[in-house]
């Protein structure tokens, strides 16, 4: 397999939809550039956030939040990274952390692949892709985000033991994360069962991705895969 990732072509779709709202207007004015990660290397993950924190876990294209905000509520103990680079969903969602004064977060609205390699070796301890764009067609898939490059950006940002979970309906995109992460030389994956990928992760919450695709008769699937100790 030749993944080597091209920093030229971004693995997402459109940076803006429809035209925003004042107040979001407003938000992408003040609250993003508060929220931003800094630029250049990020050594220590934890400081980043107002208040002390156990682990760092990152989150790429949450879209319009409603998964990163759920786990953020839940584990408010937890640092989230929280990456999006569509305007229209980082607006919904600093709408929303920002009315409930959620401070365990900070954000990056552009390529991840490029986010990833600043930040600290072994600093993570759980990264998510959920519903990542497929890029179904043959002469795009080289913009899919999971690739030999970027799991092995994965594993550096990763601590031992640290887990990766993907999630997606389309059928040819869990094959082809399930065939990298089988030969990568830096994860077990974990299930071991039809059941155990077929099963939503602990206390999911159904995104709206999700709802369409069980309104179109899709099955999704639920890897979870673990950063080895060496």
């Amino acid at each position: 397999m030749n993944d080597e990732h091209d920093n030229d072509r971004a693995f997402y779709g459109r940076r803006k939809g429809k035209a925003l709202r004042d107040g979001q207007s407003h938000l992408i004015a003040e609250a993003l550039p508060r929220l931003r990660l800094p630029e250049g290397e990020i050594a220590d993950l934890k400081a980043l956030f107002p208040q002390p924190v156990e682990a760092v876990r990152l989150e790429i294209g949450f879209g319009g939040g409603e998964h990163l905000l759920m786990r953020m509520r839940e584990s408010p103990q937890i640092g989230f990274i929280g990456v999006e680079p569509f305007i229209n969903g980082m607006a919904k969602f600093l709408a929303v952390a920002e009315r409930e004064g959620l401070t365990n977060i900070r954000v990056w609205d552009d390529d991840a692949a490029l986010l990833l390699p600043r930040l600290a070796a072994g600093g993570l301890d759980a990264i998510d892709l959920l519903y990542p764009d497929p890029w179904p067609k043959r002469r795009q898939r080289k913009r899919r985000f999971v690739s030999e490059h970027t799991l092995a950006l994965f594993a550096r940002a990763l601590r031992p033991g640290g887990r990766f979970r993907f999630a997606s309906d389309i059928d040819d995109y869990v094959g082809w994360t399930l065939s990298r992460l089988l030969v990568s030389p830096d994860f077990d994956w974990t299930d071991e069962r039809p059941g155990d990928w077929r099963t939503p992760y602990p206390g999911w919450i159904r995104t709206r991705y999700e709802a369409k695709a069980v309104r179109e008769g899709r099955i999704s699937s639920y890897l979870t895969a673990l950063r080895r100790a060496s």
